[in-house]
C-alpha cells in the first residue's frame, strides 16, 4: 500500500476476520514511524458499535489462560488501549470468577504521588508512560505481589513497548512468572513474545484477533513529517483527575451501574455518537453499550493526541485543544459526514475544560460522568 510517507507491505497468516474488517492503514505525522494500523475494532480512530467492541473483548479474554499464577496484573497501554485493556480484564474476570486480578492503565499524566515506575514507547508521538501505585493499600499490595502480567495494546509490531514495560516493572513487581501480551493485531512475527520474554525471563504468550507480518519502506522523497509537540507539561493533575477508572487500579468495573444512562436515554430513530476523550474511554463505552441495549443506533469513539494524515482509513480530521490542560493538539478522526443526530462528548475533566470549537463542530452535548463512578 502506497502511503504519503512510504510503502507498507502486510501479510496475514491467521485472522478471525477479513483484513478489511479488522483494520485499515494510514500515515502518521511522526518521523519516528510513518505508518499506522487503524483498527476497526478499537473505537478510537474509527467509530465502532459497542456490541462489536464487547464481542472483541470477550474473544480476546477467552484466549488468555484462566489458570495464570495469581495475583494477576492486567495493564492497558495509554491512551489507545485503555478501553481495550479494561474490557479484556472485565471479560476475563467474569469468565474465570477470579478475585485476585487487578487492572491498571498506563498514563501520560503526573499525580501528586510519585509513580510506581515509568517506561518509554520509543516510536510514539508521546514517548513517556507512567504507572501509578493503586490508591487502595490492598490493591497496591496485590500489584507488588503480581505473579502474572497481562499486557494489552492495540497492536504489536516490534514488541519493544512490552519489553520496556516488563523491564521497568521488574523493580516493583518482583515475582513475575508468566506474561501474556494481548493485542488486536499482531504484526510482530514472534518479536513481541521474544522481547517480553527476554525482559522477563519467563514464558510469554501472545493472544490476538489477527496475526501477520509487515514491512515498511520509507519514501526518501516524502516531505519530512512535521509532528506537533504532544508531550505534557509534567504538572500534577490530581486536582483535575480525582476519578479513578484504572489509573490508580481497579478490581472490578468502576461504572456498574452505568452513570447518566437514564438521563441520556435514547430518543427514537437517533443516530448517536458517544465520544470519549483521551484516556477517559471506559465510562463512555459503558454508556454507549447501555444506550445500545436500550435500542439506540449508537457508535463509540474517542479523541486522541495521535497525529495522523488524512487519507486511506482516515477520511477526515478535527483539530482542537486538549481538555487536560496541556495546551496541546488533540484530534478526532472520521467523524465528518456520519449523519449523527446526537453527539455525547464525555470527559473526566471539569466542565469548561473542553474546547468550544470541538463542541460547536459536533453540536455536542458535554457529559461529565465522574459523579457516577465509585
Amino acid at each position: 500500500m502506497a502511503l504519503p510517507s512510504g510503502r507498507l507491505y502486510v501479510r496475514v497468516s491467521r485472522s478471525g476476520l477479513p483484513l478489511g474488517e479488522a483494520c485499515g492503514f494510514a500515515a502518521r505525522r511522526n518521523p519516528r514511524r510513518g505508518f499506522l494500523f487503524v483498527s476497526r475494532l478499537l473505537g478510537r480512530h474509527i467509530p465502532v458499535r459497542p456490541s462489536t467492541m464487547r464481542a472483541t473483548y470477550r474473544d480476546l479474554a477467552a484466549r488468555v489462560a484462566a489458570d495464570l499464577p495469581g495475583p494477576v496484573l492486567f495493564v492497558g497501554m495509554a491512551e489507545t488501549a485503555v478501553c481495550l485493556g479494561t474490557g479484556v480484564f472485565d471479560e476475563w474476570t467474569r469468565r474465570t470468577g477470579r478475585g485476585d486480578a487487578l487492572f491498571v492503565h498506563t498514563t501520560r499524566y503526573a499525580l501528586d504521588e510519585a509513580p510506581a515506575f515509568e517506561f518509554v514507547e520509543e516510536h510514539s508521538h508521546a514517548t513517556g508512560h507512567k504507572v501509578h501505585v493503586p490508591a487502595d493499600p490492598e490493591d497496591a499490595a496485590l500489584m507488588r505481589a503480581a505473579r502474572s502480567l497481562v499486557l494489552v495494546d492495540d497492536e504489536a509490531s516490534t514488541g519493544r513497548t512490552f519489553g520496556n514495560f516488563v523491564r521497568a516493572a521488574g523493580a516493583f513487581c518482583g515475582a513475575v512468572e508468566r506474561v501474556a501480551c494481548v493485542v488486536l493485531t499482531d504484526w510482530s512475527a514472534g518479536r513481541a513474545a521474544e522481547a517480553a520474554s527476554a525482559a522477563a525471563g519467563v514464558q510469554v504468550d501472545v493472544a490476538s484477533v489477527l496475526e501477520g507480518e509487515y514491512r515498511f519502506v520509507p519514501d526518501p522523497a516524502a516531505p519530512a513529517a512535521a509532528m506537533p509537540h504532544l508531550e505534557g507539561d509534567g504538572r500534577s493533575r490530581s486536582g483535575m483527575l480525582a476519578l479513578n477508572h484504572g489509573r490508580r487500579g481497579v478490581r472490578r468495573d468502576p461504572f456498574d451501574p452505568v452513570p447518566a444512562a437514564d438521563r441520556l436515554a435514547p430518543r427514537a430513530g437517533e443516530r448517536t455518537l458517544v465520544l470519549g476523550s483521551g484516556e477517559f474511554v471506559w465510562a463512555p463505552f459503558r454508556l454507549a453499550e447501555e444506550l445500545e441495549a436500550r435500542g439506540a443506533d449508537v457508535w463509540c469513539q474517542a479523541t486522541t493526541r495521535s497525529p495522523v494524515m488524512v487519507g486511506h482509513a482516515v477520511a477526515s480530521a478535527l483539530v482542537f485543544r486538549d481538555n487536560y490542560g496541556d495546551g496541546i493538539e488533540n484530534y478526532l478522526y472520521n467523524a465528518a459526514d456520519r449523519g449523527y443526530a446526537r453527539v455525547l462528548l464525555c470527559q473526566e475533566t471539569p466542565p469548561g475544560s473542553e474546547d468550544a470549537s470541538l463542541v460547536a463542530a459536533l453540536s455536542a452535548e458535554v457529559v461529565c460522568l465522574a459523579e457516577g463512578a465509585r
